[in-house]
């Protein structure tokens, strides 16, 4: 039977949540492997499995159940190893590493922003200030509508400017949080969000964090801002050597699938 990992504490580790349920249909138990000063979170691999929304949910309450009593390295969704001594091998391998990882995330929490533009609000935002583009809509408004090129023209210009707005907002919203955050993990582009960041908080801050989150929201009001967290660190768990129970991937894949909201 290979062997599904969930993620990487501390041996000392408060609350390890051996006997609760896992991923599969049965839920697998989850068990702890004890391995000199580390453990790893695992339950037996069920065969077929997918990232369907029940799953990446279940690998996320293990995770979110670890995480409330003390720091956890978080493995991405749907990371198996051979056996059980497969893992203790690598737990002892690049146990520096590990242990490095772990001391320097204790008491840190990841949380994520998404943000898009509201549409007819980034419009109004790009008519009010753009002159040029003001006065082609006024012209065409006052000629019925106007000609089909000069549409197409102001089409054009609304687009470009709406594609300008989005190259600022982006990096203005990440400027905006940073400073009240440990570390910085820009997602990729290709997600369909103007701005995919996420942070690493220290949970005592948390409060100030999501505080910020509410004046971006108030001084950017064209943006629709999404907040997902607390979580464990997906986005800054750095891969060790590569091998079959790494740790997660950047922006890792449990957090994105299983979009749990906090405001």
């Amino acid at each position: 039977m290979s062997t599904y990992v969930y993620g990487i504490t501390a041996v000392t580790h408060p609350s390890l949540p051996e006997g609760m349920g896992g991923v599969g249909d049965p839920s697998r138990p989850v068990r702890i492997l004890r391995q000199g000063e580390l453990a790893a979170v695992v339950s037996d691999a069920p065969d077929g499995l997918r990232p369907k929304r029940r799953e990446l949910l279940a690998h996320q309450n293990v995770l979110s159940e670890i995480g409330a009593a003390g720091c956890v390295l978080p493995m991405r969704f749907g990371s198996v190893a051979p056996d059980d001594d497969s893992v203790t091998g690598v737990l002892a391998e690049r146990a520096d590493h590990y242990l490095e990882r772990l001391r320097a995330l204790d008491g840190r929490v990841e949380y994520n922003i998404k943000a898009n533009h509201v549409e007819d609000a980034v419009l109004h935002h790009v008519m009010a200030g753009n002159p040029e583009i003001r006065a082609l809509a006024e012209a065409n408004r006052q000629s019925g509508g106007g000609s089909y090129e000069d549409k197409i023209r102001l089409g054009e210009m609304v687009a470009a400017a709406v594609k300008d707005k989005e190259s600022e907002d982006g990096p203005a919203l990440e400027r905006a949080l940073e400073g009240v955050a440990d570390a910085v993990s820009v997602g990729p582009e290709s997600t369909g969000w103007l701005a995919n960041v996420s942070y690493l908080v220290k949970r005592e801050s948390a409060e100030d964090f999501l505080a910020a989150v509410e004046r971006v929201r108030a001084d950017m009001p064209h943006l629709e801002v999404r907040l997902n967290g607390p979580l464990p660190p997906y986005s800054f768990v750095e891969p060790g050597p590569a091998g079959p129970a790494g740790p997660a991937e950047p922006a890792g894949t449990a957090a994105a699938g299983a979009d749990t909201e906090a405001g």
